[in-house]
């Protein structure tokens, strides 16, 4: 069985803005979402800025009562959710609910609450723990909580691989459609670790860009100057639905997906090796997976960190797939005006991708003044630009050397 996959909804909760119209504009017009940490008082840490999502409000989705219980990451995922299926207009009954499922990524799950609740367990003792810490906290929280709000019954799943994880939840949510297991999947990543413990962690691992005096230039991928990238925070959801499906129904599609790649670099903890080769091997495997040559892919979503060493190695691994066509592709990260989701940026730039693939512009690659010698290919800097999209790649690599790729594309009927 070989059945196509569709978008037929998308939903954002980002540091750009709450709502995909809202989103999409502003990273269209090369707005920055990144700026000095609200969350918390972090005048004291190295790394003070980070990209928070600000015009979120908990009491704008849910009362009093149930938010007490959801963690940050778990509402996100919600609130794109009910975006996501509020766009796609899909009615989820007793009759289709068992074919309808949830696939989500995750990096950290609720480390705000565990570090809430250590705090409190320090201070008054083990037995002040709340009885809904271990359901608040954990990574598959997003998915059963999906479920239970809308009613699906299909397969349930949460992915926890690093900052792949959004794509992987992407692609295997593609799968379980195309072979025949789910008819409809809600999909995507979500995640909210800026806290303390989340900022420092990074930051000792000399990961993190210390640009605090300029915040909104602190993203730099590709740039000379690039010293690490900016945590984030949100959610990105799609519905991806079997093509005949969503054409009963008469559902709006977005873009199709097409192919979906994943390997392992079995080289280091947080390092990709010099020459990208894992993420080399991934690229090639989704392009395999859509049945496409390389010369097909128009654009490409970078992983894009702004770190020295991925965006060197990421780039030699465009150029290892593509040839002399990486130079004719737009390849940009929209990481540049996001900051990096973790666990999320697979899924909220999935959306990207598929919007980029609507609306045939690609994202500009803010903050790109003097490009990396060895990053010489065409990353759409500064400003967006309308152009032919058929074709295109988002990519994710994740500490522990996962990596993944999906391949959308126009819909032609």
């Amino acid at each position: 069985m070989n059945r196509r996959v569709v978008v037929t909804g998308t939903g954002l909760v980002t540091p750009l803005g709450t709502g995909v119209a809202k989103a999409w504009r502003n990273l269209c017009n090369g707005v920055s979402g990144i700026d000095r940490i609200t969350r918390f008082d972090a005048s004291d840490f190295a790394v003070q800025i980070a990209a928070e999502v600000k015009d979120f409000v908990t009491e704008d989705h849910f009362d009093k009562k149930t938010a007490k219980h959801l963690d940050l990451f778990v509402q996100y995922a919600l609130v794109a959710t009910r975006m996501a299926l509020a766009e796609s207009g899909l009615q989820i009954s007793e009759e289709n609910c068992g074919r309808i499922g949830v696939i989500t990524g995750c990096g950290m799950g609720g480390l705000p609450t565990i570090t809430e609740q250590h705090e409190l367990v320090l201070s008054k003792g083990y037995r002040r723990l709340t009885p809904f810490f271990i359901p608040t906290v954990i990574p598959n929280m997003p998915s059963g909580h999906i479920s239970m709000d809308i009613g699906s019954k299909g397969p349930n799943l949460t992915l926890t691989t690093a900052c792949a994880a959004g794509t992987h939840a992407v692609g295997e949510a593609y799968r379980h459609i195309k072979y025949g297991m789910s008819d409809v999947m809600i999909t995507g990543g979500t995640e909210a670790v800026i806290c303390p413990l989340g900022v420092s962690g990074f930051s000792a691992m000399k990961a993190l860009s210390k640009r605090n005096d300029s915040p909104a230039e602190a993203s730099r991928p590709f740039d000379e100057e690039r010293d690490g990238f900016i945590m984030s925070e949100g959610s990105g959801i799609l519905i991806v639905e079997e093509l005949e499906h969503a054409r009963a129904r008469g559902a709006t599609i977005i873009a199709e997906v097409v192919g979906y790649g994943l390997s392992s670099d079995a080289y280091h903890i947080a390092a990709p090796p010099e020459d990208g080769e894992g993420a080399a091997r991934c690229m090639t495997f989704a392009l395999q997976d859509a049945g496409l040559g390389p010369e097909r892919i128009d654009y490409i979503n970078a992983h894009g960190t702004s770190t020295p060493l991925n965006d060197r190695c990421e780039t030699a691994a465009i150029k290892t797939v593509f040839g002399e066509h990486a130079h004719r592709l737009a390849i940009s990260s929209t990481k540049s005006m996001v900051g990096h989701m973790l666990g999320a940026a697979g899924g909220i730039e999935a959306v990207f991708t598929a919007l980029s693939i609507r609306d045939q512009v690609a994202p500009p690659t803010v903050n790109l003044q003097r490009p990396s010698p060895e990053c010489d290919l065409d990353y759409v800097p500064n400003t967006a630009r309308e152009m032919k999209i058929e074709v295109a790649m988002s990519n994710s690599f994740g500490f522990g050397g996962t990596n993944g790729v999906v391949v959308l594309r126009r819909f032609d009927g």
